[in-house]
């Protein structure tokens, strides 16, 4: 059975027949074709186009079509072409010939528009809620880490003291971006092609505002050509899902380093890691190389479809067959990764001896020119005052806090016995107690901000 075979006079080639079928993709969207029938059944119904008994008939039988799919019990045909195609074959071996009036004023063009609407507004509270748990991850690992200092980096070389909470936050920020974009996104996808037509809209008087209302939609497409080309909410959500891997590759490639022997500021549970077959020694980052690699996978898959998209001559073309699988593989990915890292997480152990060993008194060289500040010199000034210092302790081999108080006066007379009291580093990151510092004050205040927000 196809939609489409009485102009035809042969019928497809078999290998065409197989590159045109999308049944292996867009069955994923089973449920959303049948609940988007139910609904039309209904605008019919309601347009007088369908009969009492009609209705009720097609109606029951989409409910029946709807629980074989929920119970796994419906069976596909090679003849099914397309989802589509197969609710429509199993609804007529149900309930007969009054199965062909469902179809009546609508295409699988608004048809498909509108189940991959329905599927994605499904999908973003699923991701939200994957990236809310990740996140619960990190605000836990933060409040653990208390007061303990790590090096923080710019270029990855030693910068400045920082507190470890204030690092596992960092990261935290990235996802709720992530999550608002999602949510923002939800508008978007909240527009109902259903009553499009192929191309030039339904000619069956349906009520497209109820009708959008009963499926959950904000309101209808306000033309039907755009409505059933649109793909920009597919292209923002495969947009949504790479940040999100970038954002998660990131994380990943720092706990790639810092588990590393040479950083050795944590290492990974044995329930989280894996080993070489060659080399008995090895602990392994697996899930987070993984994590990093599939980001690159995930921009492919945005780049793919934007070129798809690009310059399509018509309103609706094949080519759009191809908006699915990425939007489908890219949550696949994102849901696969989440919940692993976000257990990798909860159990790694931070080694603070070892981040506090990675700390040294030239990383307190701006709040040596700080200190200068404070006695009114100008902090141009002071920076290369201070500069000299870092340049005077390397040239002896020995650290800032070594250098004697003489050599320091020799640089800046402003210089007194107390200046080695900026060599602290937990004094230092307690100065930085503006919003969004370092501070365990600061820390604590995002931390509180964080659980607002799951």
């Amino acid at each position: 059975m196809t939609l489409w075979g009485g102009r035809f006079s042969t019928k497809l080639n078999d290998l065409a027949w197989e590159l045109n079928s999308s049944l292996p993709v867009d069955g994923r969207m089973a449920i959303q074709d049948v609940d988007g029938s139910l609904a039309w059944a209904d605008a019919l119904y309601k347009a007088n186009i369908l009969s009492d008994e009609e209705h009720a008939s097609i109606a029951l039988g989409l409910a029946a079509v709807k629980e074989e799919f929920s119970s796994g019990q419906f069976s596909f045909v090679p003849s099914d072409e397309d989802i589509h195609t197969a609710v429509e074959r199993r609804l007529t071996e149900l309930i007969g010939p009054i199965a062909g009036k469902l179809h009546t004023g609508r295409s699988r063009n608004d048809q498909v528009a509108t189940d991959f609407r329905l599927w994605v507004l499904e999908a973003i509270p699923v991701l939200n809620a994957a990236l809310k748990d990740l996140q619960s991850a990190l605000v836990e690992q933060a409040e653990l880490a208390g007061e303990t200092l790590m090096p923080g980096y710019t270029h990855l070389q030693r910068a400045q003291p920082i507190l470890l909470g204030h690092w596992w936050l960092s990261h935290y920020w990235p996802l709720q971006r992530d999550r608002e974009r999602l949510t923002d996104l939800t508008a978007r996808v909240s527009i109902l092609p259903l009553g499009s037509g192929a191309l030039s809209g339904t000619p069956v008087p349906v009520d497209r505002a109820a009708l959008a209302e009963s499926l959950g939609f904000a309101v209808a497409s306000p033309n039907s050509l755009d409505a059933v080309s649109d793909r920009d909410f597919a292209t923002e959500f495969l947009f949504c899902a790479t940040m999100t891997g970038i954002h998660l590759s990131k994380l990943a490639e720092q706990i790639v380093l810092y588990t590393s022997a040479e950083f050795g500021f944590f290492e990974l549970s044995d329930s989280f890691s894996t080993g070489s077959s060659l080399m008995p020694q090895k602990k392994n980052p697996d899930v987070f190389e993984l994590t990093r690699g599939k980001a690159g996978t995930l921009i492919g898959m945005l780049t793919g479809l934007l070129a798809t998209l690009k310059g399509l001559p018509s309103t609706y073309d094949k080519d759009l067959q191809e908006d699915k699988a990425p939007v489908f593989q890219a949550t696949d990915t994102l849901l696969a990764i989440l919940p692993v890292i976000a257990g990798a997480l909860r159990t790694i152990t931070a080694k603070p001896e070892r981040m506090r060993s990675a700390i040294d008194s030239f990383m307190m060289a701006t709040d040596l020119a700080d200190y200068l500040v404070s006695k009114g010199i100008p902090f141009r000034e002071t920076h290369a005052i201070a500069g000299k210092a870092v340049r005077a302790a390397g040239e002896k081999n020995i650290g800032l806090e070594e250098l004697p108080l003489e050599a320091y006066q020799a640089l800046c007379p402003a210089f007194e016995a107390d200046v080695y009291q900026v060599f602290d580093p937990l004094k230092s990151v307690e100065k930085r107690n503006a919003i969004g510092g370092t501070s365990p004050q600061s820390v604590k205040n995002q931390i509180t901000k964080c659980r607002k927000n799951i």
